[in-house]
């Protein structure tokens, strides 16, 4: 009879290549959106280039929410139960952490505080080593 450690926690998603990675090299973010629709990487980048250009706030939270809500579907079809690692290592899995990242920054911008604090946290428990690189003041 084979051990299982139950204390051990869901296994870590690693989700996918994306390949609006690629394109995002050489192709504005919001041309790679209206392409492929459903990339994490892309809507985070989007949402990234309206915050570096001082976009409104509530922009750069609908774009990342976008990429937020996109990221979960991914991760669901890739195994993810709710909760457990993604490892911020693994690159495709860049798209949903940054996406993440932004949304609370930006719901803290508009003052969205449960918002902020949950997706916050959402961060810190998915990935310490993302929380820490995109999340380094919270």
């Amino acid at each position: 009879m084979s051990h299982v450690d139950l204390m051990a926690g869901p296994p870590p998603t690693r989700l996918p290549e994306d390949p609006a990675t690629t394109e995002l090299e050489t192709t504005a973010p919001a041309d790679v959106v209206r392409r492929r629709p459903a990339s994490p990487a892309a809507w985070a980048a989007l949402a990234q280039q309206a915050k570096d250009e001082g976009a409104d706030d509530v922009t750069v939270y609908a774009y990342a929410r976008v990429g937020y809500h996109r990221s979960l579907d991914l991760l669901r079809r890739n195994g993810w139960k709710g909760h457990g690692p993604v490892p911020f290592d693994h690159a495709p899995n860049l798209g949903f952490l940054r996406s993440l990242a932004l949304l609370a920054l930006a719901a803290r911008a508009i003052g969205e505080t449960e918002e902020w604090e949950r997706c916050r946290d959402f961060l810190r428990d998915s990935s310490p080593a993302a929380y820490d690189a995109l999340l380094p003041d919270a």
